[in-house]
């Protein structure tokens, strides 16, 4: 009975959203979170005023992943309102008219290092709507963005995934270094599966096939630098392979090389024009990369939790400001419950819109234009402010009890079932895990304990298995409602998340298959 309360929910979310006539997330996803929470309080019998304070922490949490859509939308509203975006796709022709070529270059090798530099989903955030300025299908762009937006979340934000996700397990580092060895080089196998499959959501097989060469060394591009870095580093492989892989296939494409030829009449587009129109874009990768590495000093400035000041809000809880602006809501209730928002850390404020207020001007907008930005802006968030608040509140909802917590239940049903087969499973509880929380570093701070256990208690090889986890946890991505709800809502796609969700399962299970192989040869 407790696994059948913990997983029907989902079981019914995943209906709801997936049938004929879906019914859309900004509905499902509270609906669902009304389901767990009276779950919780007549089944589990969890305080009511647990639930409640962990329903308010849900109002500090949300503001996470929404200002970085709203982010994301202002700075394409930018490119649009200003021209920059016709430039874009303009001198994105010049290097090849070939519509793989674009969708290697941007989709896969572009996205591979904003993933690298930054994490929190804005890959899709931003690479989306370069794709769909060059004349994408928004829907088709959405699964693409989210099935290529998996081989370098292992190692996203500057490897966070990896040595912030497994921090709570105490492991040395030669331990964190061999699990990003071994994650490495499953991702390095999926590679070469996965951007094809998400290449199928836009073109025909044909197409790849008349393209494959030049797919095949774009893929080895990002993932062979990526592979050998991660020997000796768990920090810098996604950043420098996506760099590497980058350049690489911009200059396959401008030499030809393993492409079909386009005939297409090209429009010259002068250097500072590309410079110009590409600024945002420069501006914003050049300002995640600075605030990421931590060796720079400016990530901890931007995370100095040392509090500044402090406010009691009576039986609301204690809500304290450090100096970098993190805004901490503790003992809500007067419970355990808590929540916090890096306001300068979370690439909102910082890039996004820092980046449009400084091209503001470069783009000479008048204030008309701003104004419109900015509306347009706005009136596209509320309902990915409801979907987004339901789900993080389901999440929560799913996550209280500690051991006995509806994830952690589903959690050892499935290795108790599968026993020692469980090594061909475990990446599917990592992609439990970011399904749920919509992180692949939540994912392994909330699994990797279970996943360690299991390894011990059936003398499996534990590196292994926290490498499973982590790859797990990255191909949760293409189906991690947060994700999902995001991309739609930056490119404006309205009640298609149970759509895409249907779609991009099929990668997803494909993922894990690869990764089921690579751990049985491994692990002999």
């Amino acid at each position: 009975m407790p696994l059948f309360f913990s997983i029907s929910p989902i079981v019914l979310l995943i209906w709801m959203m997936t049938k004929r006539n879906g019914i859309s997330s900004f509905i499902a996803l509270p609906l669902t979170a009304i389901i767990i929470y009276l779950i919780q309080l007549f089944w589990f019998g969890t305080q009511p005023i647990l639930l409640h304070a962990n329903i308010i922490t849900t109002l500090i949490s949300v503001f996470t992943p929404i200002t970085i859509i709203l982010g994301a939308i202002l700075l394409n509203k930018l490119m649009q309102i200003s021209g920059a975006e016709d430039v874009v796709r303009n001198w994105l022709e010049n290097i090849s008219p070939n519509p793989v070529a674009q969708l290697m270059i941007i989709g896969w090798a572009f996205a591979f290092m904003i993933e690298g530099a930054s994490g929190f989903g804005t890959p899709a955030a931003i690479v989306a709507p370069i794709l769909v300025g060059l004349g994408f299908n928004p829907l088709r762009v959405a699964l693409l963005a989210l099935v290529m937006n998996s081989v370098p979340v292992s190692f996203g934000a500057v490897g966070t995934p990896t040595w912030f996700g497994f921090a709570n397990l105490g492991l040395p580092d030669d331990h964190l270094l061999e699990i990003g060895k071994l994650t490495a080089l499953i991702h390095f196998v999926a590679g070469f599966v996965i951007p094809l499959l998400a290449l199928r959501f836009i073109v025909s097989w044909q197409e790849i096939r008349q393209n494959i060469l030049f797919i095949i060394l774009s893929i080895l591009g990002c993932t062979a630098p990526y592979l050998l870095l991660a020997q000796v580093n768990y920090e810098f492989p996604a950043l420098v392979g996506g760099a590497i892989g980058l350049a690489f296939s911009i200059l396959l494409a401008r030499m030809g090389i393993g492409i079909k030829r386009y005939e297409k009449r090209r429009e010259f587009v002068p250097f500072n024009k590309i410079i110009k129109a590409m600024m945002p874009t420069l501006l914003l990768i050049g300002v995640l990369i600075i605030t990421r590495i931590h060796q720079l000093g400016i990530k901890a400035l931007l995370n100095n939790a040392e509090v500044n000041w402090q406010f009691n809000l009576g039986w609301l809880g204690d809500l304290s400001v450090s100096k970098s602006l993190v805004l901490i809501l503790q003992q809500v209730l007067g419970t355990s419950a808590s929540a916090s928002y890096k306001m300068l850390y979370v690439p909102a404020i910082i890039p996004f819109l820092l980046v449009v207020l400084v091209c503001i001007p470069l783009f000479q907008l008048n204030r008309h234009q701003v104004k419109q930005m900015f509306c347009e802006t706005g009136s596209r968030i509320f309902k990915p402010f409801i979907a987004l608040f339901g789900a993080l509140v389901m999440v929560n909802m799913m996550m209280l009890g500690n051991g006995n917590a509806p994830v952690i239940i589903i959690g050892k049903v499935l290795a108790a079932i599968t026993g020692e087969s469980w090594l061909l499973f475990s990446s599917f509880l990592g992609t439990l895990g970011a399904f749920f929380s919509g992180s692949n570093t939540v994912s392994n701070l909330t699994f990797g304990g279970i996943q360690h256990s299991i390894a011990l208690s059936n003398g499996m090889n534990v590196n292994l298995m926290l490498a499973l986890q982590s790859v797990g946890g990255a191909m949760g991505n293409m189906v991690c409602l947060n994700n999902i709800i995001a991309v739609c809502s930056i490119l404006g796609i309205t009640n298609a998340e149970g759509q895409i969700m249907k779609k991009t399962i099929l990668p997803m299970l494909v993922y894990g298959g690869i990764a089921a192989v690579m751990a049985l040869i491994l692990a002999s």
